[in-house]
């Protein structure tokens, strides 16, 4: 359910004709860090630096990255970055990607020495695991599947997260911490209507549990259940107050409100919620049919198709900037659900219908990589996938890329909402750029690949140099070569 948006065309055009520079670099926030100061003004922080023949290399958190020596001023060592400057905006992929904190059951959290012996130098265990369930006590072995679960959860392994906790509720089945996990992988898969009857057995087993509340709010709204969410997350935050929660309701509210009076008609993998006075039934049944032919294009063009019906939702006037709470740039997003405003349209155009697919793609994409494609490669995909091109403004592209004007693709990795507009503008082209190329170089076989490993664990930086070969640093040299060699003078 990770939040994706589209720029608006309008701004498209008007906005590739400011300065690149005034693009900062944005990055992830630490307690303490290096710092590298790069000739151009910008600055990377980053846990460690070092420097290694014509590049200086750098990790942030368990990947990294190089850039060339010659483009960085000089290194600061031990900085305490600031806090990031917002937009105002809600940071949206909350909403979809971090599940409320767990407290864990009593008789899981007091087996003592259980996690050392099945979580050994990083790793699960698994000759530790057979030995438990060989002693025969079934909450014990319960318990040391949960912790392998955890484990693997925790480390973003969502496949091999989840045939632990399947193995833990077979022997625990009314666990509420092991349900309300194993509901939460579910919704983060794609899962979301599997996830339901998971986290309600676990409410009936713990009615008072915050966590267990949490987590079924969380499953029915993302199965398009807004107003049983709302009355959960009440609930949970009646017992325990927590903000991220207070955030996930006041979406909620905010939806419900927007599409009191709204109608609703399904279609073989959609459905449509709409208010009827706003919109004309050849409008909405000409946009099913055209969502329906797309969903079938992508199918043939990726190899796979979501799990569940995928809500569409039609807004009018300022109801879509109320619900999403987008910056004025958005044109649609697909948080789970695709929010499209359509106000003064009739008919669906070509430039919707672009619309509808990319939005469209988000959903196939995330469930190729299990909800773990870095924004990047979510939206350069989706680009590829309207179908668009970067040619139209390539030789522009080209020219920042050799004066090393472009955002670093590791600071592309989290949503773009947080972005100016002239931010978006140069993230979206530099997405559609470095997919671009891998697609022509490696082939779109590639892509799949990429994302099915992230899907199984992998970060982005593993990902890439499994299949291309390439970590992030290369990776932006290589594009830099192939805009150039396309575009340049």
């Amino acid at each position: 359910m990770l939040e994706c948006a589209i720029v608006r065309s309008p701004v498209i055009f008007l906005l590739w004709l400011l300065p690149a520079l005034l693009c900062p670099v944005i990055t992830p926030e630490y307690a303490a860090a290096d710092i590298i100061h790069l000739k151009n003004g910008r600055t990377i922080w980053a846990d460690q630096v070092r420097e290694n023949g014509n590049h200086v290399e750098y990790d942030i958190a368990d990947d990294s990255y190089a850039i060339p020596k010659s483009a960085v001023e000089r290194i600061e060592t031990s900085g305490i970055p600031p806090e990031r400057a917002t937009s105002g905006e809600p940071d949206n992929n909350k909403d979809s990607r971090n599940v409320p904190a767990f407290a864990p059951a009593e008789h899981l959290a007091n087996d003592s020495g259980l996690s050392e012996r099945i979580i050994r130098e990083g790793r699960v265990d698994a000759d530790a695991l057979t030995a438990l369930e060989h002693e025969g006590s079934t909450g014990k072995t319960a318990a040391g599947y949960f912790i392998a679960g955890k484990h693997e959860y925790d480390q973003g392994n969502f496949s091999k997260a989840r045939i632990y906790f399947e193995a833990g509720l077979r022997f625990d089945s009314q666990n509420p911490t092991i349900l309300n996990y194993y509901a939460a992988l579910l919704v983060r898969t794609g899962n979301a209507r599997e996830a339901l009857a998971y986290a309600e057995r676990a409410v009936r087993i713990a009615p008072d549990s915050p966590d267990a509340l949490n987590v079924l709010g969380y499953a029915q709204f993302a199965s398009d259940h807004n107003r049983d969410a709302i009355q959960s997350w009440k609930r949970s935050l009646a017992i325990r107050p927590e903000g991220t929660v207070q955030q996930l309701l006041a979406k909620a509210e905010r939806e419900a409100n927007a599409e009191v009076d709204y109608s609703q008609r399904e279609s073989s993998h959609f459905t449509l919620r709409y208010e009827g006075k706003q919109t004309s039934e050849s409008l909405r049944s000409e946009l099913v049919a055209t969502l329906e032919s797309e969903y079938d294009d992508l199918v043939r063009e990726l190899g796979i198709a979501p799990r569940n019906s995928i809500a569409v939702v039609l807004y009018t006037g300022q109801a879509f900037f109320d619900v999403t709470q987008s910056p004025a740039w958005v044109g649609a997003v697909n948080d789970g659900k695709l929010r499209i405003p359509v106000e003064g349209l009739n008919s669906v155009t070509p430039e919707l219908a672009r619309v509808l697919k990319h939005e469209l793609a988000h959903s196939f994409i995330n469930q190729l990589s299990g909800g773990r494609c870095p924004q990047w490669l979510n939206e350069g995909l989706a680009q590829i996938l309207e179908p668009k091109s970067v040619s139209s403004r390539g030789r522009r592209l080209a020219q920042l890329f050799q004066a090393q004007h472009e955002i670093p693709f590791n600071a592309l990795e989290g949503g773009f909402m947080r972005f100016s507009g002239v931010e978006a503008l140069l993230a979206y082209d530099e997405s559609l750029a470095a997919v671009e190329y891998i697609r022509d170089t490696y082939g779109i076989s590639d892509l799949q690949r990429i994302l099915a490993r992230l899907g199984q664990g992998s970060s982005t930086e593993s990902a890439l140099r499994a299949t291309i070969h390439s970590g992030y640093g290369e990776l932006e040299s290589e594009v830099a070569k192939y805009l150039v060699s396309r575009y340049g003078d």
